[in-house]
């Protein structure tokens, strides 16, 4: 399935991939992907439902049970890192695919998404080698110890906003432990999805491991997956909504789930960190992908001494960012996921005028890109912490900021919501920086940093973003399932 595209035209028509073949739904239902940069129709998807999930679900029980059951773990791990050689080898390809399908600038593509998305089979391949269980001696009386099993099949359901990075994020520990997958990609985002079925078939994953259902959430593929009798797991990353209907599907079967949701995530600036760094990394947090990145630092709340400081050079620096034609390398923020998202976040923008806030940059559509999906960074103050625009995900290039006197008063301002997947903290002060850290209710925290990744550590949040954790050991532990064995003596 190679693709030739340009930075103009592209047509890549998006189907099935079940038992090592690609085909069409049944019933030729198909939907438009479309280009959120022009708007413009890219490719058909075959719009699945419950007969497709029904078929994958019973190729990936079959291959559970058949050849990939006896792969012995060095050839597992070469097929995994087979796996991320053949994404890089096609980096480019999969590059502009990605910016296709979301509107992020291509730089971005090109740089983060889809070598990360190798990276992560490279990690878990490597990390494979060094998985263990525990044994413990009972004095003399008896010996224990665990042996580890794939769960079984797996239905991955997979976001929009980084689709490579976090499907393989999920996959390349799937494998690793010896399972095999159902994956449902977003409907918005579905042909790098498409083509990593290829790349796994060209790396020898055995037919039947990984599966492909492109299709709609409620009442349809989604729905199928996450209720399906036969399907042991669900992971999922999306919204906190989202993840709702998927437990209450998957309770009928009580299956074992991973959720990493919504995030509304606090940047607290207090006033001895170093400010140009704080702002140079801030735009980052806040404007990376477009803000459509769920660990997006949102909410930044700057000590009272040095909030004017920040603001006049956090307002500099994010007016010089270019919105504009993400396959242009000068551009910083490239088009938003869709018309109706787009349409969404322009909501919060005219909510937050009624709320009494004042727009200090952005809030509308960038001169001459009105047929693309285009949206300014946005800036906003003058709101309480009672807001909605404050306390509400919105999930798009638009912050607010709030000056704090008192250390207290910004923790308890940053625990006000929900929400608790990711935060940061910027000081130079090292006994407030873990008092701090140490009292936000959050499953990720940054101090002088953000997005800085070990894929050995525990990534997910609390709360109501999400449950469990991935990465390292923890992705292992959902992924399979131990018996402890006891031996007599």
């Amino acid at each position: 399935m190679s693709v030739q595209t340009s930075s103009a035209k592209l047509v890549f028509d998006c189907q099935h991939f079940i038992n090592g073949r690609y085909f069409s739904s049944e019933d030729g239902r198909t939907f438009d992907n479309i280009n959120p940069a022009t708007r413009e129709v890219i490719g058909k998807v075959s719009e699945g439902g419950k007969k497709e999930i029904d078929l994958a679900v019973a190729a990936a029980r079959r291959a559970l049970n058949g050849r990939w059951k006896n792969v012995a773990a060095d050839e597992r791990i070469q097929i995994i890192r087979k796996v991320g050689d053949l994404i890089l080898e096609r980096k480019d390809e999969l590059a502009r695919l990605e910016t296709f399908d979301t509107g992020k600038p291509l730089s971005l593509s090109s740089t983060l998404d889809i070598p990360r998305s190798a990276f992560n089979f490279h990690f878990f391949a490597d990390f494979l080698r060094g998985v263990g269980t525990e044994a413990y001696q009972t004095d003399d009386t008896a010996i224990n110890y665990a042996i580890r099993r794939p769960v079984g099949v797996v239905g991955l359901i997979n976001p929009w906003n980084l689709p490579l990075l976090l499907l393989t994020w999920k996959l390349a520990p799937c494998l690793a432990a010896g399972n095999t997958a159902v994956i449902k990609p977003a409907e918005l985002t579905p042909m790098t999805a498409t083509l990593l079925g290829e790349i796994c078939q060209d790396a020898g994953v055995p037919d039947g491991v990984v599966n492909i259902v492109h299709g709609f959430g409620p009442d349809s593929a989604g729905a199928a997956l996450s209720e399906h009798p036969d399907v042991d797991a669900i992971s999922f990353t999306g919204e906190t909504t989202t993840g709702k209907i998927i437990m209450e599907a998957a309770s009928k079967t009580l299956k074992k789930l991973s959720f990493e949701l919504g995030g509304k995530n606090p940047n607290i600036i207090f006033a001895d960190a170093d400010m140009d760094e704080t702002v140079s990394t801030t735009l980052k947090s806040s404007f990376i992908n477009q803000g459509e990145v769920c660990m997006c630092g949102s909410r930044i709340y700057v000590e009272r001494e040095a909030y004017d400081e920040f603001l006049d050079k956090f307002i500099e620096k994010t007016k010089g960012l270019k919105v504009g034609d993400p396959f242009d390398p000068n551009t910083n923020i490239g088009a938003m996921i869709s018309a109706e998202h787009t349409e969404r976040v322009m909501d919060y923008i005219a909510l937050a005028k009624k709320e009494g806030g004042d727009i200090l940059t952005g809030g509308k559509r960038p001169e001459g890109r009105e047929s693309g999906c285009y949206l300014e960074p946005t800036i906003i103050t003058g709101l309480s912490r009672h807001s909605r625009v404050v306390r509400e995900e919105i999930f798009g290039p638009v912050v607010t900021v709030i000056p704090f006197d008192e250390e207290e008063e910004v923790i308890a301002q940053a625990n006000d919501t929900h929400y608790g997947l990711s935060a940061t903290v910027w000081t130079n002060d090292l006994r407030r920086a873990h008092r701090v850290a140490g009292q936000i209710e959050s499953g990720m925290v940054w101090v002088n940093a953000w997005f800085l990744r070990d894929l050995r550590t525990p990534f997910g949040g609390m709360k109501q973003s999400g449950l469990g954790r991935e990465g390292g050991i923890h992705s292992f532990e959902f992924f399979s399932e131990l018996s402890n064995i006891c031996i007599k003596l």
